[in-house]
């Protein structure tokens, strides 16, 4: 009993004998180490909920996979086949989706937030109400997708696609959309205000109720196109874009003369 009391004594004298500033720093750590979060558990097998957060699962089959409420923020996961999962409500911000396959997936109220990638596949997958604001997913695919009530706000897609998609009341603005093909789609109440539509392929395609307010039209594709009940167009606008005769204008606006 007195050596463990002796011992006592002796660690208070140690800790005494340091100064105020590697005392400090002594209780900070102690503290910082007891409140750090629980590292993700990057072998864990798929499941609900699984906290995969920073990890790296690159090229795994993971298809008709339920990782609903996954927690993936920040994973790389280039080039895993995720086609006919169920990831809705799953977080994915700043995660790295380079040639991912989401072909038929569940990926409603998911969180995209950030994430980057390039040639994803999204085609035919429920995509209601996700985040992609901020995101960059150059020549992605996101044929025949459903999209209703999705945000791509500041979001980059260039020379992707939205070929036969549901886009009905997706939030647009201040998107890049370069080169981007809305063939067949759905487009009706998009908010397109202060994207950039540049050679963006909207021909035939109805606009009802789409917002085009600051947009940049230079060689849009509108030949053909109904954008007889948009808001928010000049003339400045159509003069660079692509034409014809068949596309409809609200009052007081010309076609295109190419």
């Amino acid at each position: 009993m007195r050596e463990a009391h002796d011992g006592q004594r002796a660690g208070l004298d140690v800790l005494g004998s340091r100064s105020p500033a590697a005392y400090r720093l002594v209780v900070f750590t102690a503290l910082t180490f007891l409140a750090a979060p629980a590292a993700a558990k990057c072998g864990d097998s798929p499941a609900r909920g699984v906290d995969w957060s920073g990890c790296s699962k690159n090229n795994l089959m993971l298809s008709r996979s339920n990782l609903s409420g996954a927690a993936l923020q920040r994973a790389t996961l280039t080039g895993t086949d995720f086609s006919g999962s169920n990831l809705g409500g799953a977080k994915l911000l700043g995660a790295e989706l380079s040639f991912v396959r989401f072909e038929g997936a569940d990926l409603s109220g998911a969180d995209f937030t950030k994430a980057i990638g390039g040639r994803t596949n999204f085609s035919r997958a429920n995509l209601r109400n996700a985040v992609f604001q901020s995101t960059e997913f150059g020549r992605a695919s996101f044929a025949q997708t459903v999209l209703t009530g999705a945000s791509f706000t500041k979001a980059e897609v260039n020379r992707s696609t939205f070929e036969g998609a549901d886009l009905t009341g997706v939030d647009m603005s201040k998107a890049e959309l370069a080169r981007t093909s809305f063939a067949n789609a759905r487009v009706g109440g998009v908010n397109f205000s202060y994207s950039n539509l540049a050679r963006a392929d909207l021909r035939g395609v109805p606009l009802p109720g789409v917002n085009l307010t600051g947009a940049y039209l230079f060689l849009t594709l509108v030949a053909g196109a109904d954008l007889s009940q948009v808001t928010g167009l000049t003339q400045d606008q159509l003069d660079l874009a692509c034409g014809s005769n068949e596309t409809k204008l609200p009052p007081g606006l010309n076609p295109p003369q190419s």
